[in-house]
């Protein structure tokens, strides 16, 4: 007896000329240039960030937290975020220098200058701490926290678990609301009833994260964290873009301070 099979359906060739093999997408294949930042080490990004923090705490002038605005706008085109999660990210950063511009603005007694110059810092003070957190993995962090910035090894596995927790406890908010909402518990256009429903979720949601905190303390210690030295699965390599990137952000700062004594616009925070 004589069967018949169907065709063979016709196999993708693999961009080599490899037939039977998927064709690997472009960004795999070629990772884009334009995402450098997300690859280099974290310890060099937060310590850029902490450069520029401590350089701009002292000054309350617009020229020098301009220019290094200026130069962190430069960099984010080569973060490799994507213009949703930049608006999102950015868009509470807007509006808190918005509004310390304005609070200085109208009962500060330096005038619109120095208003400004706050707005504009706090801008340039937070933008690096946000371009961390979100080029960084969790993971990558912790190993170069503890490797190159030689940090004690159990509040960064705290951190790190802490970092962990965060998307199971949003999870757990989506959960209480959607377990209210069929329940019945509706606020409507009440804001003392929102307010009411909003601090139940809230304590329910402590509740919870102390539990999962406790679980994940009595894990750690079983798998004895903290109690000596310890090995790394995973190394945290230092390139020499790493080493660029903190060379730039000092030429920055220093450039930035250049030009406002230059133009006259310099003005330190105690004065």
């Amino acid at each position: 007896m004589t069967t018949h099979r169907p065709p063979r359906a016709q196999s993708e060739r693999h961009p080599s000329g490899t037939p039977g093999a998927h064709p690997i997408p472009e960004t795999e294949a070629h990772p884009a240039i334009t995402a450098w930042l997300r690859r280099a080490n974290p310890a060099a990004k937060v310590v850029a960030a902490l450069l520029v923090t401590a350089a701009l705490i002292p000054t309350v002038d617009p020229v020098t937290p301009g220019v290094v605005l200026a130069a962190v706008a430069l960099v984010l085109p080569f973060a490799g975020i994507d213009r949703r999660t930049a608006l999102t990210l950015g868009g509470p950063l807007l509006l808190a220098a918005l509004s310390v511009g304005v609070v200085n603005l109208i009962f500060g007694e330096s005038g619109p200058l120095t208003a400004f110059g706050l707005a504009v810092r706090l801008l340039a003070i937070a933008l690096p701490g946000v371009l961390v957190a979100a080029t960084s993995d969790p993971t990558e962090l912790t190993d170069a926290l503890v490797q190159r910035l030689k940090l004690p090894e159990r509040p960064v596995m705290g951190v790190l678990a802490a970092l962990r927790l965060i998307p199971l406890l949003a999870a757990e908010w989506r959960t209480l609301t959607l377990a209210r909402r069929a329940r019945g518990l509706e606020a409507g256009r009440n804001p003392f009833t929102a307010a009411a429903i909003f601090a139940g979720k809230a304590f329910a949601l402590l509740v919870r994260s102390i539990r999962t905190g406790t679980l994940l303390a009595t894990a750690m210690d079983a798998r004895a964290f903290g109690t000596g030295p310890r090995t790394h699965a995973r190394e945290s390599p230092w390139h020499r873009s790493d080493t660029c990137l903190l060379i730039g952000t000092v030429a920055v700062l220093l450039a930035a301070h250049t030009l406002s004594l230059a133009l006259g616009t310099w003005k330190p925070l105690f004065m």
